[in-house]
């Protein structure tokens, strides 16, 4: 297969409002390094940590709510700690979220990965580095927002679905952190409470619980009770109505705040 030596990408050059954001059709192909593949996008969602990265959000100096200058920027971030893990390089190609087809490898990898259709890890521990280091996927190394990206292949995960590219591209942020909670709590078939239901993640929860049989109850507005039913909540509750007592076994808490005593 013959790549091209340049390609379309949106590049963040900065913390800031949407004018931070270039599109650019002459940004070179990236090469995959030892252990890493190479990815033709065919998807890559716009998550929530894509527009807090490029408001600055994470700055230690926000202190405020992420919808609130979602297009302006915050005045008050710090490029000294605006992304997940500290400082960011710019210009920053984002996307969080990516299903796309391999190909192109380095050394050291088969092949014969060469043709999979695979989604990509957002978030994973460097090689060797300590407990607490963090690499996200379109924050410190360069993301889906483009018509290729590169990502140690340990991070592209083989997938064979019929759903298309887009729905897939919705799947990694938001289903990774739902799981990773419903396996830190052991959920099995038990009565669960999931809060902040008809988000991202919170949606995902609601699913995958079923996926292990439990009895999910979900909250959230009025307005989007049904649709959380369509995607298999058991019964649902008004957010702002007082919770049962004692009436669940584990709590996935996504929106904390006031009422967290309650659960």
């Amino acid at each position: 297969m013959t790549l091209p030596e340049t390609m379309k990408a949106v590049r963040l050059t900065g913390h800031g409002g949407l004018d931070k954001l270039e599109w650019c059709d002459d940004v070179p192909v990236p090469q995959p390094d030892a252990g890493e593949v190479l990815i033709r996008v065919g998807a890559s969602a716009v998550n929530n940590t894509d527009v807090n990265t490029r408001t600055g959000w994470y700055s230690k100096a926000v202190r405020g709510d992420t919808g609130s200058a979602a297009t302006e920027g915050y005045a008050g971030a710090s490029d000294a700690d605006g992304g997940w893990s500290g400082a960011l390089s710019f210009p920053r190609i984002q996307g969080a979220d990516c299903c796309g087809e391999i190909v192109a490898v380095g050394e050291r990898v088969d092949a014969a990965r060469i043709g999979q259709r695979v989604l990509v890890r957002p978030m994973y521990r460097p090689t060797g580095a300590g407990p607490d280091a963090l690499v996200t996927f379109g924050s410190e190394r360069n993301g889906g927002f483009a018509e290729y990206t590169t990502v140690g292949e340990e991070n592209a995960l083989w997938i064979e679905s019929p759903l298309s590219d887009v729905e897939l591209a919705s799947f990694p942020c938001a289903f990774s952190t739902a799981e990773g909670m419903i396996q830190r709590a052991g959920l099995g078939d038990e009565r669960v409470l999931i809060t902040g239901a008809s988000g991202g993640v919170g949606s995902a929860a609601v699913q995958l619980a079923k996926r292990r049989g439990a009895h999910v109850t979900a909250s959230t507005s009025p307005a989007k009770m049904e649709s959380l039913k369509a995607l298999g909540a058991d019964a649902v509750i008004d957010r702002n109505e007082p919770y049962p007592n004692d009436a669940f076994d584990v709590v996935l808490d996504l929106v904390g705040g006031p009422r967290w005593p309650e659960l």
